[in-house]
């Protein structure tokens, strides 16, 4: 009869957790999806909140975020530096001093994305693709119409400046 119980026990436990947990895997209602993938209409952009990036002779105008992260690269320009390839999509440098982080996870990478990666890595995006990382976002290129080509294959100097 102990036996008995106990497996009776043991029933209805799993039959309760089961219940309980099968709510946790659901999708998103599509409200909550589309909050999720909304993007923020961009802020009006002023001259404190562009800088110039200047590759290979060519510039392309930035526009920084309003976030402290942002505010802190700012206030290290100009700030000429090699900046190293890495998986055809992207060049990075790693700063000397962390920069003040708020990591999200963009699930989306676009061409022209400036993002700081670990607090002292800034990363320079010339190709759309989706990731699973997370970044804070330093700015955008405005025009990122021929940074690709402007950026190449390799290791490259570039400079960032008010």
């Amino acid at each position: 009869m102990k036996q008995t119980t106990i497996k009776h026990i043991l029933g209805i436990t799993t039959l309760v957790l089961t219940a309980l947990l099968s709510g946790c895997g659901g999708s998103p209602t599509p409200k909550a999806s589309a909050a999720i993938t909304a993007k923020p209409a961009p802020a009006q952009a002023t001259e404190e909140t562009k800088m110039n990036v200047i590759i290979n002779g060519k510039t392309f105008t930035a526009v920084l975020e309003a976030n402290a992260s942002a505010r802190a690269f700012a206030e290290r320009l100009p700030l000429s530096v090699n900046m190293t390839e890495l998986n055809g999509n992207e060049k990075y440098y790693r700063l000397p001093e962390r920069l003040p982080p708020n990591d999200s996870r963009p699930k989306e990478i676009h061409t022209g994305d400036l993002m700081l990666y670990g607090g002292d890595c800034v990363v320079l995006f010339y190709k759309d693709f989706s990731t699973s990382y997370s970044y804070t976002r330093l700015g955008r290129i405005e025009n990122p119409s021929g940074l690709a080509e402007a950026l190449g294959p390799d290791d490259i100097p570039i400079t960032f400046e008010k």
